[in-house]
């Protein structure tokens, strides 16, 4: 790869670092993982070509043209979440890709489908989800450290929010939420 070419992978993946959270071959790989998926299988479920997913993988393209896909990626990652907790078996996740495969899609701001635990109040996982999607639909990563700095010194609790909730993992946003539970 020359460096040109390095330089494009490299802004395709800091442009898909600010829309999605992380680089699409990051997230991606958490599903394939996550689900005991190969490429192949994503793909088909997402609804891409096995070469469009290897390109947005691997940089070659930055975004998902299709707001339908992102639709399902979003609900790939809840599959994951409650397949991780245990909420959701390995057979029930199978059947679930299936559907997920089948979707149209809807809007990408608000997910139809709600995932809960047995008690019926969302999943942890979930609502951090949505918090970071939320916030990251309005603001780079960058952008939201830079707020919390500024709001650091009169608002330290809301800048540390934005911190780990806004521009941190997942897994580090939940284990805040409940490391504050005790």
């Amino acid at each position: 790869m020359d460096a040109a070419q390095q330089e494009a992978t490299a802004r395709a993946r800091e442009l898909q670092r600010n829309w999605y959270g992380e680089p699409l071959g990051a997230l991606f790989r958490k599903l394939i993982d996550d689900l005991g998926l190969n490429q192949a299988r994503l793909a088909g479920v997402l609804g891409l070509s096995a070469p469009m997913l290897s390109q947005l993988m691997s940089g070659q393209r930055a975004k998902i043209g299709n707001p339908a896909v992102v639709q399902r990626v979003l609900l790939l990652q809840e599959l994951a979440g409650q397949v991780a907790d245990g909420s959701v078996s390995a057979a029930e996740a199978t059947e679930r890709m299936d559907e997920i495969k089948r979707s149209q899609g809807g809007s990408v701001l608000s997910n139809t489908t709600q995932t809960t635990s047995s008690s019926g109040a969302p999943t942890v996982k979930r609502v951090v989800r949505e918090i970071q999607s939320l916030l990251r639909s309005v603001a780079a990563a960058g952008d939201i450290i830079d707020a919390a700095d500024s709001l650091a010194p009169t608002h330290p609790e809301l800048a540390e929010f934005l911190r780990v909730y806004g521009a941190g993992r997942t897994s580090d946003a939940v284990a805040h939420y409940q490391s504050h539970q005790n």
